[in-house]
């Protein structure tokens, strides 16, 4: 096999930047699974209500990551030529284009706060928690839009290991403020939903501050003044927004349909909301691997194609496949092996707690699937420049495949919510085949690093021209 035979430097570079981006997305999923747990044990119809609400931040967030991944497509390039003032001007466009999206957000999240909800739900009690956590949840979202724009810079620039620390510093907080304000620990008061709320602005405040107090103490490419983050031209944006705006609208798209697909499920009910919710707690806590993977990828395969060493591009993309196949089977596995202990820490009725199981194994079965999809768009075809046709294979495969399947199933043919949930793989199985696709035909490899120069041009700007 071809990944065997790969040399050293490979599995290097691999583990340099697939290691922390990995453990940081555990620490993420762990503490947030712990979280759900925590407000599970406080009924069904609150952690319907928490995962209901944060599907809007999921949006939020969605918007902020495409955001982030495509300044640091220019970050990356311009830390190889060690280009500070254009790093800079960069980081400047994502934190301006990253508060503004928050404000937005912040906006309609305090004006039509039931409307988000009825989107999901018509159950009373769940709309009004929701709202409850909603509003306070909102407070969070400038701060986390700072945090991901400079998280998100400092991997380009190969400093991955520092925000890993922050975060799982910040969600630890978090952690411990949900234990203390939902149940009212230690004389605090009894908060329930709202004091998870609370504990997510605490947390997210103060990952920020650590994260500034880190960037500016340090004294490293990313700590400009607000002289020197605002110091691009119109045509600059413009020009920049060229390449950003394909990898927003990727993950965009994405993420509405992600969006759409929990609609369907609040409109199933309650139950079907908490058994969804569950079961994407646990799937997310094993794809944490699967994101470090992919950062590796497209940095590795990105640069060999930048470089012109087409071969070595092409080699890195085939190792990267091979590999997410053998993590994709092993994952899968241990997934379906610990499904029945992780259910046990849920506080649900048990007609949930099956729901939630079968839907487990269905994610176990086709857990190497998933894995193959999400390494080889997200890392090996935006890293090699191809991100045009990544959008074109999530747009069809979940809008045309996806979201009508899992709307006949729920409306039309009123299945369970497993088999709804199952209807939805059809959507990842067809993404496999075009993706297997157009990985063997070669057509992905674009190398961009011209045209990206020749696209960036202003007159104060001597590297872009």
């Amino acid at each position: 096999m071809l990944l065997l035979n790969a040399d050293r430097n490979f599995y290097k570079q691999m583990l340099i930047i697939a290691v922390p981006v990995t453990l940081q997305n555990f620490i993420v999923s762990f503490l947030n699974m712990i979280d759900t747990v925590m407000v599970g044990r406080l009924g069904e119809t609150e952690i319907a209500a928490v995962g209901i609400a944060n599907q809007y931040f999921f949006l939020f967030a969605v918007l902020l990551i495409g955001l982030s991944a495509g300044c640091n497509v220019f970050i990356a390039q311009f830390w190889g030529i060690k280009d500070k003032t254009n790093i800079q001007r960069i980081i400047g466009i994502g934190l301006g284009s990253a508060l503004i999206i928050s404000l937005v957000f912040i906006f309609f999240g305090l004006l039509y706060p039931d409307k988000i909800m009825l989107l999901f739900s018509d159950d009373p009690l769940v709309i009004q928690l929701g709202i409850d956590y909603l509003r306070i949840a909102l407070i969070s979202y400038p701060f986390i839009a700072i945090t991901l724009v400079y998280s998100y810079s400092s991997r380009s620039i190969g400093r991955a290991l520092q925000p890993m620390i922050i975060s799982a510093f910040a969600l630890i907080v978090n952690a411990f403020f949900n234990y203390l304000l939902i149940f009212g620990k230690f004389g605090a008061p009894v908060l329930g939903v709202r004091g998870a709320a609370i504990a997510t602005v605490i947390a997210r405040v103060m990952e920020m501050c650590c994260l500034l107090i880190w960037v500016y103490g340090s004294k490293s490419v990313l700590a400009a003044t607000f002289r020197e983050l605002t110091d691009f031209s119109l045509k600059f944006v413009k020009r920049a927004y060229h390449t950003i705006l394909p990898v927003i609208l990727n993950d965009l798209c994405w993420g509405l349909a992600s969006f759409v697909y929990m609609v369907v499920y609040g409109r199933m009910g309650t139950q079907a909301v908490a058994t969804v919710q569950i079961c994407n707690t646990i799937n997310n806590l094993f794809l944490v691997v699967v994101c470090g993977l992919s950062s590796a990828a497209a940095v590795m395969v990105g640069n060999s194609i930048g470089a012109g060493d087409q071969i070595k591009g092409k080699n890195y993309a085939r190792n990267f496949a091979l590999l997410s196949i053998m993590v994709g089977f092993g994952l899968g596995g241990l997934l379906a092996i610990s499904t029945p202990l992780i259910l046990s820490f849920f506080t649900v009725s048990s007609s949930v707690k099956k729901a939630a199981q079968i839907i487990s194994y269905i994610i176990a079965f086709t857990f190497v699937i998933r894995v193959l999809n999400h390494v080889l768009i997200v890392g090996v075809l935006r890293g090699g420049g191809d991100a045009k046709y990544s959008l074109l294979i999530e747009a069809f495969t979940m809008w045309i495949i996806g979201v009508p399947l899992t709307i006949m199933g729920a409306f039309l043919f009123q299945l369970p919510v497993y088999m709804v949930y199952g209807l939805a793989i059809v959507e990842e199985i067809c993404k496999c085949i075009l993706c297997v696709s157009r990985l063997k035909s070669g057509a992905w490899v674009k190398n961009l690093t011209r045209s990206l120069a020749g696209k960036i041009s202003d007159q104060t700007c001597p590297y872009l021209q």
